[in-house]
């Protein structure tokens, strides 16, 4: 196998470090998504509403200090905005415009670290199989100058050999270093559309509270 990858010649040593970055992002944000994926959100969301219904609003704060993960964080920094506003007695409509401006401002730095990293997959996914069309070239430039040289007195066919090998091998190396970034981010990238949109259900059901109760 360590033959196979050596004969792509110096382009490989790029499509290496690009593999070895992508497995290492590819693990981190996993083992993060699993984390966020392993609390109950919907029930989190349930009993903070049944807190805020019995005007319990520490207790709101409590079960979302309690949890992990960006929808939790989220509502916690509503809830304690809401819990300032409320103890000064505030309007509804004030409460409501500013909770909700808290929630969504949380809610971006919230998606960002959901996101991290993400970008490094899209941009090895991108590069990958243009480093390996670039050995392709290189490789296939070996080939003809092989060519020539086996035309000449002396000259012998194992350089043509050499530069097909070369051409082939990064290409099919390239792809599956694209596959092993792209197919990864594309499975995060459902997830996080899925935390983004328990995020949004909650801030809407915290802003209709203090609308409907206020």
């Amino acid at each position: 196998m360590l033959e196979k990858i050596l004969t792509g010649g110096p382009i490989m040593v790029p499509l290496v470090i690009c593999s070895l970055i992508s497995l290492a992002v590819v693990y981190d944000r996993w083992t993060a998504f699993r984390v966020n994926r392993k609390t109950d959100t919907r029930a989190l969301r349930s009993k903070v509403l049944t807190h805020l219904r019995n005007n319990d609003i520490q207790g709101a704060v409590t079960e979302c200090e309690s949890s992990n993960g960006p929808i939790a964080s989220v509502l916690l920094a509503g809830l304690r905005s809401y819990s300032h506003l409320h103890g000064k007695e505030e309007s509804s409509e004030t409460m409501r415009l500013v909770v909700g401006q808290v929630m969504e401002d949380y809610s971006a730095q919230a998606m960002s670290v959901v996101n991290k990293r993400l970008d490094v997959l899209t941009t090895i996914g991108t590069a990958a199989p243009l480093l390996g069309m670039t050995g392709t070239v290189t490789g296939m430039i070996a080939s003809f100058a092989g060519l020539a040289d086996a035309g000449s007195v002396g000259g012998s066919g194992g350089a043509v050999a050499d530069g097909i090998a070369e051409a082939m091998v990064t290409t099919a190396v390239g792809l599956i270093v694209a596959l092993l970034a792209v197919i990864p981010q594309s499975v995060f990238n459902r997830w996080s559309d899925e935390i983004e949109l328990e995020i949004e259900e909650g801030t809407s059901e915290v802003v209709e509270f203090i609308l409907t109760h206020h």
